[in-house]
């Protein structure tokens, strides 16, 4: 730590913070996807996981988290449906 320098430190606390802030709103939009289609939160996770919502949240936080999360829902189910899902 001593030779990082405080610049450097900064640099990975925002980094850190910044992880911290897209894991809640991945785990806020697994929940509120649960919540619209009255399944469980591992349901929703796994739904979500294996029809690419996760990696779709994951890569596109910078734009989604600026949304609803209504509209992060129904993008969710779009995103779903293209990668073949079936909840409507």
């Amino acid at each position: 730590l001593f030779l990082c320098g405080k610049g450097v430190l900064n640099n990975m606390e925002k980094e850190h913070s910044i992880d911290d802030n897209k894991v809640k709103y991945i785990n806020y939009c697994i929940n509120a996807f649960a919540r619209q289609y009255d399944m469980s939160l591992l349901e929703s996770f796994n739904y979500l996981e294996r029809y690419g919502g996760v990696a779709f949240l994951d890569e596109c936080y910078a734009a989604e988290h600026l949304l609803s999360v209504e509209d992060a829902v129904k993008d969710l189910t779009v995103i779903c449906k293209n990668n073949g899902g079936k909840l409507e």
